[in-house]
């Protein structure tokens, strides 16, 4: 009988590629409280745009169309994608290396 055994490596690239989830978690979760007009006051709301602003980086403000809903999906859309992006190929390389 043959056993698995993930190596150190591959554990690490999977929590590289759930960490970059769970930031474009927040990122979408923060684009559909302002679509859908959640009331800022709420805890949860606060909570998450806090979070979408640190995690935006330098695409916070990237564009600025005149309309506040492009804003948000194009800035904090393009963030979430970088995250997907980058953590996905940091989580490449370590399945391959391990």
């Amino acid at each position: 009988m043959a056993t698995y055994v993930r190596g150190g490596r591959a554990t690490a690239g999977t929590v590289v590629r759930v960490i970059g989830t769970v930031i474009a978690v927040i990122l979408v979760a923060h684009i559909l409280f302002v679509l859908l007009g959640a009331n800022a006051d709420n805890p949860l709301v606060v909570w998450v745009a806090q979070w979408a602003g640190a995690l935006a980086l330098w695409f916070g403000n990237l564009f600025a169309t005149g309309s506040e809903a492009l804003n948000v999906i194009l800035n904090f859309g393009l963030a979430a994608v970088f995250w997907l992006v980058v953590t996905g190929l940091i989580a490449r390389v370590l399945y391959r290396a391990g």
